[in-house]
């Protein structure tokens, strides 16, 4: 079942991007640390993966919020209160 409410704004798509972008460098980094025989550990590598997220942060910030849908629920309307109305003597002419 397709989620309707789901924001399909420019920065909502670029910020879904951080974790398939986190990842795929993670694992460009392990590749090039195969390759290159150990030249490249995490001490060295963890600096790529902050530039991506801050890639990532700065993209989203820069694009348009056109059409952007909020996940705020609205508050409900708050109606004001209605006194009580006292009962009514059912006997006339007693109370």
């Amino acid at each position: 079942m397709a989620d309707t409410s789901r924001c399909r704004c420019a920065r909502c798509t670029i910020r879904g991007l951080m974790g398939p972008a986190v990842v795929i460098t993670i694992g460009v980094l392990f590749l090039l640390q195969e390759m290159r025989g150990g030249g490249y550990g995490f001490s060295n590598t963890y600096p790529f993966i902050l530039v991506v997220i801050g890639a990532i942060l700065l993209a989203s910030s820069l694009a348009p919020d056109e059409g952007h849908i909020s996940s705020e629920v609205a508050p409900p309307a708050v109606t004001p209160p209605v006194p009580p109305v006292p009962p009514q003597n059912s006997f006339p002419g007693q109370g």
